[in-house]
């Protein structure tokens, strides 16, 4: 039968913090049970169906809850594996504080193709996109369940305005795009461009602005 102490140490190992019952039911018996009766005691929280991650910092799992972003992100790479997973879009926008408000969705892009939405426990839906990862221009930000791939603020206004129904929040996704003009050089949004070959006219318009402003600077 499998220990509490060993439930415990295996999740916390894994990528963020969080593991899938799919990966922890070969530890022993009883794991679904097990599992449960460290919810109960919050010494786990359950991010999302089969879901689970070790809060942080010793917190009572009862009252402790994660943000939207890193509790989708979790998730995502529980399922895809570590460093198989960036938060991207409306979730990286929010990671940037472009959406200074509470949302009810996030994205994360992973390597395949077909997933549907993920209810969140604690509220919300993950949005997993499928996107070619390594084109991303992405980089190691902190969370509170760890490190986790984010793209850029220049590599997230892209998308955001390239496709902004991805996570269902299409208004919030163009303004975003344009909160997020003061932390973008034109140089990095032109090299994004670059990178993936397209732009529609709304990416286009950002690159004039954003060059614009900076030769009006010096």
């Amino acid at each position: 039968m499998v220990t509490d102490i060993d439930l415990l140490r295996a999740i916390e190992r894994a990528p963020m913090r969080t593991a899938r019952y799919a990966d922890l039911r070969g530890l022993g018996t009883n794991v679904w049970r097990a599992l449960d009766g460290l919810v109960e005691q919050g010494a786990v929280t359950r991010l999302a169906h089969g879901v689970y991650t070790v809060p942080p910092d010793g917190a009572d799992g009862r009252t402790w809850k994660p943000t939207l972003e890193a509790a989708g992100h979790a998730v995502a790479t529980a399922r895809f594996g570590n460093r198989n997973a960036v938060l991207m879009g409306i979730g990286a926008a929010r990671y940037w504080a472009a959406i200074p408000r509470a949302i009810g969705a996030t994205t994360v892009a992973v390597p395949k193709a077909g997933q549907a939405p993920v209810e969140l426990e604690h509220g919300g839906i993950l949005h997993l996109i499928p996107r070619d990862l390594p084109k991303l221009h992405a980089g190691l930000e902190r969370t509170e369940l760890g490190d986790a791939l984010v793209t850029t603020p220049a590599q997230t206004a892209y998308d955001l305005l390239m496709k902004p129904k991805q996570g269902g929040l299409p208004e919030a996704a163009l303004a975003a795009a344009q909160d997020l003009r003061g932390q973008i050089r034109a140089a990095d949004l032109a090299h994004v461009v670059e990178l993936w070959g397209r732009a529609n006219a709304p990416v286009r318009q950002m690159l004039r602005d954003l060059e614009r402003n900076e030769a009006a600077d010096g």
